[in-house]
């Protein structure tokens, strides 16, 4: 018999037995519950936190034999063979291996079809940011506007890539990174279920190397059932990640504060016999030392997370300057940056680890004051000079290197909105008519989805402070309080005041910076047409070797 992987064998199979993403489910559940599901939806996320899982789950919802709603029954033919990646009318497409026009075509020619099975056709596009420009926009009128039977469902890891038009033809979930506490407690679920034993610690360090991924976790977890012959000891799974006992990690840290270099370097021995991932341990003492400075700083903020038993930090902390722990820890930030540009990982390590050692005046003691609060520098003496009595460092002083003070920059002025408008008169605008609005979003530098809504907007009326603007039918999903609030904020400067923006329903497309593009644009393409038939040395072949042209072949020339 084959082996099912622990991620594929618990992949949820129902909304209820989802880990985190209770914002996504909620509104999903709310959705199939009232009848009113969008034909389009995007999940966002990094990998491994249930984008498709959520999808399938959907489709089921959608597609159950027993009828549709939040709780599919999961034992109907339907939801059986969608759970097996066999259900006909659930299309998964892949677009990192299916990024062309001719793919998508396919696709759009195939949702003319009623279903064959179940009551709605549901395509999930994985990784649809891959998809190629040309591919996008022959699927953007279908995606606007598909038949009622269908639904998509696109998922991807990097929605920065995707063109704001299919942005705003969807509904858009972003999926959190689970922390480590969740991706615990599952695997800790598992293990029950499967009748193996575990010891937190080996879970611990699983949750933490999962990195926010679920799926990742529970990969990892199968690994480390292999290595451990299936025991599951903190020992073992630390040899297998490559990891290092943070008692290492403490040592190392003690060393430094008692400058003793040759315990430091004994330290590093000790360690390499671990064949560690030197750049993990620059990661734990990065993370240590961010548990002294809250210590030291914000200690109602420090979490006792287990960390604190293995490595001393309200030891370290009383001993350690804050400025000095700062220090060390862009020390450690850097060191971790730059290890691939060094001979070795063990010398650029070593380099790290010395870097610290060595940024501290000779003989100095490091110890904060009472309090956590570090003293400030002493003053270096003049050039030839020796220092004075007065100018020693005493016991409790910070012994950090004088280092040059950065200038801090005022801050920015406070900003209602993200969104600006390029080149905002200083005067109040006078806003007639639909020339006049044009006018001024087209010269805007508002983006993304605020620009859509003001591009699609038809002007009606601004009086007193009452922006009337009109929006076709179907484009109410631009009309959210806060794509309102960041177009008022927008056109405050230009405008003289923020204005109320009010809303009215069209019954056809009016007088808007998009129509007046598309009519542009469709000018602009004929004219090429015209040019191109007119042409003599197209007309020659066309008469002397029956040349024909090609449909939609002929495209305007850039204009820069």
């Amino acid at each position: 018999m084959s082996y099912l992987v622990l991620a594929r064998k618990w992949r949820p199979r129902r909304f209820a037995e989802l880990v985190g993403q209770e914002h996504v489910v909620r509104a999903l559940v709310n959705a199939l519950a009232s009848g009113r599901v969008h034909h389009a939806f995007l999940f966002t996320g990094t990998r491994g936190v249930g984008k498709t899982t959520i999808a399938r789950i959907f489709a089921k919802s959608l597609n159950c034999e027993r009828g549709q709603g939040a709780e599919p029954c999961g034992e109907c033919a339907t939801c059986l063979d969608i759970d097996a990646g066999r259900f006909v009318d659930l299309l998964e497409i892949d677009a990192a291996s299916n990024t062309g026009v001719d793919d998508v075509r396919e696709v759009i020619e195939n949702a003319q079809y009623l279903p064959a099975r179940g009551r709605a056709k549901v395509y999930l596009i994985d990784e649809v940011h891959m998809l190629s420009k040309p591919a996008f926009n022959a699927l953007l009128k279908t995606l606007e506007e598909p038949p009622p039977h269908v639904k998509f469902l696109l998922a991807t890891t990097d929605p920065q890539k995707l063109p704001v038009t299919v942005l705003s033809r969807c509904l858009q979930f972003n999926l959190k990174r689970l922390d480590e506490v969740q991706i615990r407690g599952q695997m800790e679920k598992i293990l029950v279920a499967e009748g193996l034993p575990s010891e937190a610690g080996a879970l611990g360090l699983l949750a933490h190397g999962a990195d926010g991924s679920l799926r990742d976790g529970l990969s990892l977890l199968d690994q480390a059932i292999a290595y451990t012959a299936g025991q599951l000891d903190e020992a073992g799974v630390r040899t297998m990640l490559g990891t290092v006992d943070r008692a290492r990690v403490g040592a190392l840290l003690t060393a430094l504060v008692e400058a003793d270099g040759a315990a430091l370097l004994g330290e590093v021995d000790t360690l390499a016999g671990f064949s560690p991932d030197y750049g993990q341990v620059l990661d734990e003492i990065a993370a240590s030392l961010h548990r002294i400075q809250l210590r030291q700083l914000v200690p109602g903020a420090s979490a006792d997370d287990g960390a604190d038993r293995e490595v001393d930090v309200p030891a370290l902390a009383a001993r350690i300057a804050p400025e000095l722990v700062q220090l060390w820890y862009q020390m450690a930030i850097s060191g971790r940056r730059d290890l691939p540009l060094a001979p070795n990982p063990r010398t650029g390590f070593e380099m790290s680890l010395l870097r610290m050692l060595a940024f501290r005046p000779a003989g100095a003691q490091i110890a904060a004051q009472p309090g956590g609060v570090g003293a400030r520098t002493p003053a270096a003496p003049a050039q030839g000079r020796a220092p004075s009595a007065a100018a020693t460092p005493k016991a409790d002083t910070v012994s950090v290197p004088r280092v040059a003070t950065p200038v801090r920059e005022p801050p920015p002025p406070a900003q209602a909105a993200s969104v600006e408008i390029a080149s905002a008169p200083a005067v109040r605008l006078a806003l007639r008519d639909a020339d006049d609005w044009v006018a001024l979003v087209a010269a805007s530098g508002v983006k993304g989805v605020v620009r859509d809504l003001a591009a699609h907007a038809s002007f009606v009326s601004f009086i007193g402070d009452a922006l009337t603007l009109a929006l076709p039918a179907g484009m109410d999903h631009l009309c959210g309080k806060d794509m309102l609030a960041k177009l008022g904020a927008a056109l405050a400067g230009p405008l003289g005041a923020t204005p109320q923006i009010v809303i009215a329903r069209a019954d056809a497309d009016g007088d808007n910076l998009h129509a007046r593009n598309a009519r542009a644009r469709d000018e602009r393409q004929a004219q090429a047409e015209r040019d191109f038939k007119d042409n003599p040395t197209v007309r020659r072949y066309m008469q002397q070797f029956g040349a024909k042209l090609v449909p939609d072949s002929i495209r305007p020339a850039d204009p820069e």
